[in-house]
């Protein structure tokens, strides 16, 4: 049977893709060392990253596991207040060199850890509940974490988190650099566990629990295991985010910070690691682009997103997910010639 099968390894299919993260950072420092990169755009370009990462995170408890939580801005607000509260507390602002990148990577990892237990703890029991139940479920968490961080200091007797006065003076360390590595690093390690034998038995949960369950399934360890995933990188998200703005306020994880990153998400396509790419960008870059309509812009975002549910409600690219070896292909790279077949 005369069939064209793919031959490129994935060691070179790492190579390529290292190839080419390598030359958008080198792309990145070039236009920003010659100046046609400016600050305002530098500081929308770190917003597209923290937004990816927030939405490409969800993704992974909504699209992929399936699940609809509605807390993910009280990961966000854990991983910014550990990020943020550790750099003070080590007094990064005087570091530099060597030093200081240990310092921000210690930091980063360990918003993420904190997040993640986070999101064991408050994953045990919620994901026991499907549906509305969890969306529920899950909204309250988010809603008990911000109170918590307004009113823990009373109960200390110290200032930890500086209640809704806000935590400032964090040092800004986050750059379009140092985002766009989290951004390549968080998409390979969810597209890597996605395309490993976990990520399948997660995709069997979405598809049909009973039927996974009783193929040999463990659904509640990769239940948890996804949205633990998912805290852990709204955790790095969090932790940019406290770096990008210098000061934290309570206030801006309520509710509708876990809708925005909804919206991005369910935009995009759930279960597309794509979608939430472009979703997170175009939502994120468009109420700046409208700042000129300033009076109609929340109008004009508003019956974009409304157009958009009507006209696609699987999101911009459904479940489609972007593959290098199938672009490949359609190149002739990799392939074997029509006529050979393979020996027996």
């Amino acid at each position: 049977m005369n069939q064209r099968k793919a031959v490129l390894p994935m060691s070179a299919r790492y190579l390529i893709n290292a190839a080419l993260c390598l030359a958008l950072i080198l792309g990145l420092k070039g236009l920003s060392a010659s100046g046609l990169l400016s600050d305002y755009f530098t500081k929308i370009l770190i917003l597209v990253g923290i937004n990816i990462i927030l939405a490409v995170s969800l993704n992974v408890a909504t699209g992929y596991l399936g699940q609809l939580p509605l807390g993910h801005a009280g990961f966000m607000a854990v991983g910014a207040y550990t990020g943020g509260i550790f750099l003070k507390s080590v007094n990064a602002a005087a570091m530099s060199g060597a030093p200081l990148v240990l310092t921000i990577a210690a930091a980063i990892l360990l918003s993420g850890a904190v997040a993640a237990l986070f999101g064991v703890i408050i994953g045990v029991p919620a994901l026991r509940l499907k549906g509305d139940y969890l969306a529920i479920i899950t909204l309250g968490f988010g809603e008990i974490i911000r109170v918590v961080i307004t009113n823990i200091d009373s109960v200390l007797g110290f200032d930890f988190t500086y209640g809704a006065s806000g935590l400032k003076r964090i040092p800004k360390f986050t750059g379009a650099l140092n985002v766009f590595l989290c951004v390549v690093m968080t998409c390979l390690v969810i597209h890597m566990v996605m395309k490993s034998r976990h990520g399948r038995s997660i995709l069997s949960i979405r598809e049909n629990e009973i039927a996974a369950e009783s193929c040999g399934v463990n659904t509640t360890f990769y239940k948890v295991m996804a949205f633990t995933m998912s805290a852990f990188f709204a955790g790095v998200a969090g932790c940019l985010y406290a770096g990008n703005l210098g000061s934290l306020q309570p206030g801006g994880f309520g509710f509708m910070k876990s809708i925005e990153i909804l919206v991005m998400v369910v935009l995009g396509g759930m279960g597309s690691m794509l979608g939430s790419v472009v979703s997170a960008t175009v939502l994120t870059i468009l109420p700046e682009a409208l700042r000129s309509f300033d009076r109609y812009r929340m109008v004009v975002y508003s019956a974009a997103l409304i157009l958009m549910m009507i006209f696609k409600p699987s999101g911009l690219f459904g479940d489609y997910d972007f593959s290098l070896s199938r672009i490949l292909e359609k190149l002739g790279v990799g392939k074997k010639p029509a006529g050979k077949e393979d020996a027996r």
